[in-house]
């Protein structure tokens, strides 16, 4: 049978999400997941390959505004539900499906597109290039200590429950965005992500906790978190399971670090998605003793390389032209005259000859500054054509904070 790539229609939400999940294993998320990712369609951004009635294939796009270099918050589109049935696989559905996705965001004007991939391999040949890290962490918090700085103590800590301060957490985390390059602005609707809690998710944990941090009746910090009951005959020997943690200031940040390692009745903290320069490496007694792991996150693929490269600021002054392959949208192929600072920056086409030569893969893993060009060039992958250049662009595009996507989608 011929199969049909269309729209996703409401009636067929069922449908598609069960050719999801059955792609990702078989087992059917709890109601209230299914309830929220419901609401959070986007049903002309999604779409599904059909064979007669049944759902062979499906991928989606959520609106996002996504923090750059600079603080700019910059339209795009968080690529997201992208599966093919497995009796489906090589036919050329899922190139059908990307070639529709990324011709579709072009036309609604966004500059990028941005996903997390279940397989890294797969995302490079249409352009994707993995731009992000997260950090994972699993401490000792029996052996390793917290020096924490002045102020802390003059921190309040309070037991709340968790929709009860979602809305101020939810300002806090908005002041938080501009900061670090990958962060999501959450639009209407994904506030409701932070809560949601369902009893299949937590691996026998307990239900989402939370502790804020206050300063002259002022939030300042949050920690949402949950506790794993562990232990038998000889004691208790509990995990806490991070989820999230946001603070303003420094002291903020330990009193809520220090707060999670102090909690009775546990020996261990669990963090799963941490920036990979998150300032607790700083503060920990013995960093080896953390159980440091790290892992690509958020993936960046430039749909229109000059309006994106001009979207984001520069570290350092710059002006030289790239030369960019991009096989998958070809309209961004050739070269690019880029001029930026701190200020800002343009980007136009020109026919000077090229100072680096890369594809549009390499752009996106060096456009949140988080991948040093001069890495990618070590491993073939950026080609010099001026000397100088590489170290000129490796400077200006990189940031002072590592990227860092706060939660998938």
């Amino acid at each position: 049978m011929t199969t049909e790539l269309r729209e996703l229609r409401q009636a067929d939400w069922d449908e598609y999400y069960g050719t999801l999940e059955l792609a990702f294993g078989g087992v059917a998320e709890a109601p209230e997941e299914h309830e929220l990712w419901n609401a959070l369609t986007e049903f002309d951004r999604f779409f599904g390959t059909w064979e007669g009635e049944t759902c062979v294939g499906t991928t989606g796009a959520f609106s996002f505004r996504l923090s750059v270099p600079g603080g700019s918050l910059v339209d795009a589109a968080g690529v997201t539900m992208v599966s093919v049935a497995a009796t489906h696989r090589r036919r050329g559905i899922l190139t059908s499906m990307m070639r529709r996705q990324l011709d579709d965001v072009r036309a609604k004007g966004e500059s990028l597109a941005v996903l997390t991939a279940s397989e890294p391999a797969i995302y490079g040949r249409f352009g994707y290039g993995a731009a992000t890290q997260q950090l994972k962490a699993e401490i000792d918090t029996t052996r390793v200590r917290l020096s924490v700085p002045a102020g802390t103590d003059d921190v309040r800590l309070r037991y709340v429950k968790p929709a009860d301060v979602h809305e101020a957490c939810e300002a806090l985390y908005a002041r938080r965005v501009s900061e670090r390059p990958g962060m999501l602005a959450r639009q209407p609707g994904w506030e409701r992500l932070g809560l949601l809690d369902p009893e299949s998710g937590r691996n026998g944990a307990s239900p989402l906790l939370c502790v804020v941090a206050e300063r002259d009746g002022e939030l300042v910090g949050y920690a949402r978190f949950r506790i794993k009951p562990e232990g038998g005959f000889s004691g208790m020997d509990s995990t806490v399971r991070l989820s999230d943690l946001e603070a303003l200031d420094p002291a903020a940040y330990a009193a809520l670090w220090r707060f999670l390692f102090d909690i009775d009745l546990t020996s261990k903290l669990e963090a799963y998605s941490r920036p990979t320069d998150d300032a607790v490496l700083q503060l920990v007694s013995d960093v080896r003793r953390c159980g440091i792991q790290v892992r690509d996150s958020l993936y960046v693929r430039l749909v229109e390389v000059g309006a994106a490269l001009e979207a984001r600021t520069y570290r350092a002054p710059l002006n030289l032209v790239l030369e960019v392959e991009d096989a998958f949208c070809p309209w961004n192929a050739g070269r690019w005259r880029l001029k930026g600072d701190l200020k800002g920056a343009t980007c136009e086409r020109t026919e000077d000859d090229a100072d680096l030569a890369l594809s549009v893969r390499e752009l996106g893993s060096a456009y949140l500054g988080g991948v040093s060009l001069t890495s990618l060039a070590a491993a073939g992958r950026v080609r010099e054509l001026r000397p100088g250049a590489l170290a000129e662009a490796a400077l200006a595009f990189g940031s002072d904070v590592a990227p860092w996507l706060p939660h998938g989608f």
